[in-house]
């Protein structure tokens, strides 16, 4: 035998080495691997082979390999052993752990690693129960020397993450080793830190003295060791233990902060000490870091860590690059003071008393270091704290903070600024910039999340200092009016002289800019009127409005100021024409006389963004903008007629301007009359006998649009098609902005007086008229008929119309797909360019604007006009004849508005009396129309997905635009489905807002220590029914098609729509029928639809837990009437049907003994355990079983009163003197 075991470990020797060499070809490698693991599975020989590899004489792949070989057979052999093998193997691991290593620098860290498992996974399977003296055992091997110690401290932090942090094994066993951990864990504590001590001193000691560095390193590696492990420990023990002694375990963490080899690992701990939550009570031993002591411990550690995190690449270099321990370790410090603020601000001012802390400025000037510091992610780490501060009703009322406020606000103006791309060495933060960014356009997207939490804090502390922020604004908005443009070294690639987003008076401008407008919101809200800076706000609109610039970038950054400031004009009447000037200036603004080049798209922003702050002056302001009416309006008509080259959309824009104010007449016949006067040219094209001609045939409408004309990018289209397409993109626009704008007056009374009311319902409610109805109507057919057209563009002989530039016209436009599939814009270069467009894209615009603005149309109408557009007669069946029209055609990218913009907002804004008669006959059809339709889409995916492993292996791979092209629609398909599953939940289920919870800090820890804290879902969901889902119930056909769809999509491969519909939208529809007379067959579906989602999404926890509620509430409230559900879970693979039984007849019989609601909810989950499906990566793991022992905890058994023998025999184990270690 022992030959045998000698020449089979000589051939593992022999495939462990040929699979580690790199010089192996891939054929030999793979035997090697199956040998290896053949031998693992069956060999007889696993346990002497497995030690004799691991003997420390042998290298250290073949220790490793050996040392894996025993941890196999722990795991997965170990219940078939006999009881003198497992002690046998014990004692060897035990040995291994004692003798089996090289000195601890020496030693291999995967050879550690490995030791400590093996330990770990017998203690899972037999402590305390079978092995009591093992915490003994452990210290015993601490008295052996440094290497043992940093092992039992690696098999303590292993078994803490197996136990309490991932839970890795089964409940009962958890909660033995968990209870039992928990009851030694005084002795655990203060032998660790014990342990901590005496290495952090004698490291202290030796490592200055000469010819001791070796001993030094040595207790250095167990300190850290223990750090480590107590930073596993910290997290869940009970609080006292971290706070106990005065905080000894704290005050030891903080004077390790100044040793450069333990800061790191000190730091961590305490971060996670002082992060913790729980009682208050228990809690307030944490104010005492507030000391100067500790905040002293605190900065010296960042100063000396802040010195050293920078060094230079080379000597003769200037380059410097980030030594990333040392900044990782200033990370920690901030994320430390961060949480400290935190606790600071749940104690104070809480029950607890709490005083303010005396050296509170020494800890905000802390913090401020770290606000102030090059790095960005330091920078960003401390907002959090910093709202807490000046949002905290004790707190921000102190001196110290309001003075704190004035110095966080003048350090914003450096933290607004944009810089420190990884591509660039304009600044500090770059260096550091690379170490936490992968790439520029990584940097902006965090900027710009970064920027916008900025802006929140920067309005809070507003509010404690408004007059101080303005002083800080207007000196700021002064110094760029003065300071001469800067365009750096980045300038625009297409005009000379021009500043691109990164040149240094762009970032500067910007960052004021957004300054500027946190201010002013706030300074409205938080000073009296007669405090309010009137004359000096007015001093700094006018320099604004005197500013000249032919940049384009800087003039938007102009008009977001001019816009910033228009509040304080309403104080001062007489600069109204002077801010319209500025702003009319800038709708026509060019960069050169040459008008025909294209436009940069920096140029068509500062156009954009003219015309939307004039849309937002008259929306908010109307009543002021009134009086200077008739001037706004002969100016418009002025650039109307003149050739300012305006887009549509710029002209619509001002016209909706324009209606914004009229509204303001409260005067129906003078606002009708102008909007005839503004409408009149739209309406007499829209409605002339030609257009309607080219909008009723497609062949008409293609020919028109030019899109059967096939065009070189050199001949450019014909100058016709291009108006043409103008002519009814322009009559769109106009049209939405008109009925997106006109309106009644709110105020009743005024109503009455300006003509706008035409009557009362029967319930006395008054019946408004909107002045812009009778335009509508005029536009409405033609709208209807464009709507019809352009679903009829998808069949198949008018898509071969299309000529083969066109060919693509219909396809979703690139900007979209990257949207849809989620990929970033490439941000930076995007102003430079001019906007020029393939005549591809121009046509692919053009049909997507008009496909959406259509109905755009017909959802703001419901809206705007209310009564009068819902009392059309014959509504519903034009809306089915045109929206509806040829839907199989319509790709689904071109469905989702439809839903959106118009359906959605036809069902919301929808009044009562009309559900009947318009939604009913709409939505119907079209549910049951998406139900198929979706239903075809998903099997598609779900057969792509599911294909044979034998056919992958053959199929040649896949062009990569065919897989972006599949998960472009697969990507569109999910899109589509929760757009249709929307607009359900929004017919039919109106939500309850449950009570407010508890303080959520305030859970009790305690319960932590004993177990892992379940999220706890509410017994019964809160949905109720709308009026329109009563409505729709009343139709049988509509409401089972409801009900069809939202289940049948529970097991469609996306997880969000799953979680939403089974949370909120099943249940709450059918309960309303669970009374009715349901057909047996149908029951069943329900319930294994369910079941089937659960086998499709069960991996995942957030749907696991509601679709185990949902089948639950199907199961209690159908089973005592519908045997069948029981024929159903008889079918569910592994089921116990004893515990069937016995929760069908807790549930039957009204006199069995009831359970609490977590436990039954337990007891269904194991039941419908056998459905859940696996996720993929777990679905060929070899499972590991561990039985569980002789239970710890006596079950009181009713009316006996025996003792349970066996567990008085077990508590014997825990006696006080087994208690210390």
């Amino acid at each position: 035998m022992a030959d045998q075991g000698a020449a089979m470990c000589e051939q593992l020797i022999k495939a462990v080495n040929v699979m580690m060499d790199a010089e192996t070809s891939q054929i030999y490698r793979l035997e090697a691997l199956k040998f290896c693991e053949e031998f693992k599975e069956t060999s007889a020989f696993c346990v002497p082979c497995g030690l004799q590899l691991a003997d420390k004489a042998q290298p250290a792949v073949v220790r490793h390999f050996g040392l894996q070989i025993l941890e196999h057979v722990i795991k997965f052999r170990w219940n078939n052993m006999q009881q003198q093998e497992k002690v046998q193997l014990k004692e060897c691991a035990m040995q291994l752990l004692s003798k089996g290593t090289h000195s601890i620098l020496e030693e291999e860290s995967h050879i550690k690693d490995v030791l400590s498992r093996i330990t770990v996974e017998m203690i899972k399977r037999e402590w305390p129960q079978h092995w009591p003296d093992m915490l003994k055992e452990m210290e015993a091997l601490t008295s052996q020397g440094e290497a043992q110690t940093e092992l039992v401290m690696l098999i303590l932090l292993r078994l803490a993450e197996d136990v309490i942090t991932f839970q890795t094994l089964p409940t009962q066993r958890r909660r033995d080793i968990q209870h039992t951990l928990t009851q030694n864990m005084e002795s655990i504590f203060s032998f660790m830190m014990a342990i901590l001590h005496v290495n952090g001193e004698d490291y202290r000691k030796l490592k200055s003295s000469p010819g001791h560095e070796l001993k030094a390193r040595a207790h250095c590696r167990v300190a850290v060791a223990t750090l480590n492990t107590l930073a596993g420990y910290i997290d869940w023990v009970s609080l006292v233990y971290i706070t106990s002694g005065n905080c000894h375990l704290l005050e030891m963490l903080c004077l390790l902060l100044s040793e450069p080899d333990l800061q790191l690992e000190a730091a961590e701990c305490l971060l996670i000490a002082i992060s913790r939550k729980g009682k208050l009570e228990d809690r307030k031993p944490f104010m005492l870091l507030f000391d100067d002591v500790a905040i002293h411990y605190i900065l010296s550690g960042a100063q000396s860590a802040d010195g050293l995190a920078i060094c230079k690449k080379s000597p003769e270099s200037q380059a410097v690059e980030v030594v990333e321990r040392r900044y990782v370790f200033l990370k920690r410090l901030c994320q430390v003071l961060c949480a400290l603020g935190g606790q600071l601000c749940s104690l104070v001012g809480s029950d607890v008393e709490v005083e303010v802390p005396a050296n509170l400025s020494k800890y905000m000037e802390a913090i401020l270091a770290f606000t102030t510091h090059s790095s960005q992610f330091l920078k960003s780490s401390t907002l959090a704290t910093w709202g807490s501060l000046f949002r905290h009703e004790t707190l921000s009322k102190e001196a110290v903070v309001v003075e704190m406020a004035i110095k966080y606000l003048r350090a914003s103006m450096t933290n607004l600024v944009k810089t420190g791309f990884p591509s660039r060495d304009d600044n500090p933060s770059c260096g550091y910039s690379r170490v936490d960014f992968d790439s520029d356009e990584d940097f902006n997207l965090f900027f710009n999340s970064f920027r916008a939490q900025q802006g929140e804090v920067v309005r809070i502390a507003c509010r404690i200092v408004p007059l101080e922020a303005f002083q800080i604004a207007a000196e700021w908005l002064q110094y760029q009016i003065a300071s001469p443009i800067d365009t750096g070294d980045t300038t625009s690639k297409t005009a000379e002289g021009l500043c691109s987003l990164l040149s240094p008076s762009v970032v500067q401008w910007d960052a004021m800019t957004v300054f500027m407008e946190c201010m002013v919101a706030q300074i409205f809200k938080n000073l009296e009127e007669e405090k309010l800076p009137i004359d000096q706000s007015m001093e700094l609109l006018q320099a604004v409005l005197n500013y000249e610039t032919k940049d384009p970038l800087i003039l938007s950054c102009v008009l977001t100021n001019v816009s910033a400031l228009f509040p304080f004009v309403t104080r001062r009447q007489h600069f109204l024409p002077q801010v319209l000037y500025k702003l009319f200036k800038a709708i026509t603004f060019e960069i050169g006389q040459d008008n025909k080049a294209p436009r940069t798209r920096a140029v068509k922003n500062v156009r954009r963004h003219a015309c939307s702050s004039i849309i937002k002056i008259c929306r908010d302001y109307p009543q002021f903008i009134l009086p200077c009416f008739d001037m706004f309006y002969n100016h418009v008509k002025k650039l109307f007629s003149s050739d300012a080259s305006l887009t549509h959309m710029e002209k619509c824009s001002l016209m909706e301007a324009l209606v914004l104010i009229s509204n303001q007449f409260k005067d129906f016949a003078k606002q009708k009359a102008f909007l005839d006067e503004l409408m009149a040219s739209v309406v007499a094209e829209w409605t002339s006998d030609e257009i309607r001609h080219v909008l009723s045939d497609p062949a008409v409408f293609l020919s028109f649009v030019g899109a059967d004309q096939v065009v070189t990018e050199q001949s450019k289209d014909t100058d016709t098609t291009g108006l043409n397409r103008g002519r009814l993109s322009f009559c769109l626009y106009a049209m939405l902005g008109v009925v997106k704008r006109a309106r009644w007056p709110a105020d009743l009374e005024e109503a009455k007086a300006g003509g706008f009311v035409a009557g009362y319902t029967p319930a006395g409610a008054p019946i408004y008229r909107n002045p812009c109805t009778a335009h509508f109507l005029l536009l409405l057919p033609n709208l209807l008929i464009l709507i019809r057209t352009h679903n009829s563009l998808y069949m198949p002989e008018n898509m071969a119309r299309l000529s083969e530039t066109f060919t693509k016209a219909h396809e979703v436009m690139d900007a979209e797909k990257n949207v849809v599939l989620g990929l970033s814009q490439h941000l930076l270069d995007i102003y430079d360019s001019p906007v020029y467009r393939t005549n591809l894209e121009r046509m692919q615009g053009f049909f997507t604007t008009l496909y959406d603005n259509c109905f755009h149309v017909l959802g703001s109408a419901g809206q705007s006009l209310q009564q009068e557009f819902y009392t059309i007669s014959g509504l519903a069946e034009e809306i089915n004849r045109s929206a509806f029209f040829s839907l199989d055609h319509v790709p689904d990218h071109r469905l989702r508005p439809m839903i959106r913009v118009f359906l959605r907002q036809l069902v919301l804004s929808c009044p009562q009396d009309y559900y009947n008669s318009l939604l009913c006959p709409l939505l119907g059809p079209l549910f049951t129309y998406m139900q198929q339709r979706l239903n075809v889409k998903w099997q598609v995916i779900n057969q792509r997905t599911s294909v044979n492993g034998e056919d992958e292996e053959e199929e040649v791979v896949c062009q990569e635009s065919q897989v972006t092209q599949e998960m472009l629609e697969e990507q569109l398909v999910r899109l589509l489905t929760r757009e249709v599953l929307d607009l359900l939940s929004v017919s039919c289920i109106s939500k309850k807002v449950p009570e407010a919870a508890a303080n959520k800090e305030e859970i009790e820890e305690e319960d932590m220590m004993m177990d892992s804290v379940q999220t706890a879902s509410p017994a019964q969901p809160t949905e109720e029914l709308t009026e329109l889902g009563k409505c729709l119930m009343k139709h049988e056909n509509i409401y089972m098609n409801l009900l069809t769809l939202s289940f049948t999509s529970l097991s469609w491969k996306d997880t969000t729509n799953c979680h939403r519909t089974a949370s909120m939208v099943c249940w709450t529809l059918l309960r309303q029928v669970v009374g009715g007379n349901l057909l047996p067959e149908a029951v069943t579906w329900f319930y294994t639809s369910v079941l089937r989602a659960l086998q499709v999404h069960g991996q995942h926890e957030v749907c696991n837990s509601t679709l185990s509620q949902l089948a639950m509430l199907i199961y209690e409230n159908l089973r005592p009437r519908y045997m069948e559900l029981r024929a159903v879970m008889t079918q569910i693979p592994n089921i116990s049907v004893e515990a069937l039984d016995q929760y069908d007849h807790r549930l039957m019989d009204p006199n069995a003994q009831k359970v609490g609601d977590k436990k039954r909810k337990d007891q269904f989950k194991k039941l419908i355990a056998g459905t859940v499906g696996k996720a993929l990566c777990q679905q060929f793991r070899k499972e590991v079983h561990i039985r569980n022992l002789p239970s710890l905890f006596k079950k009181p058994k009713p009316d006996k009163d025996v003792l349970n023998t066996e567990a008085m025999g077990l508590a014997a184990l825990f006696t006080p003197e087994n208690n210390t270690l």
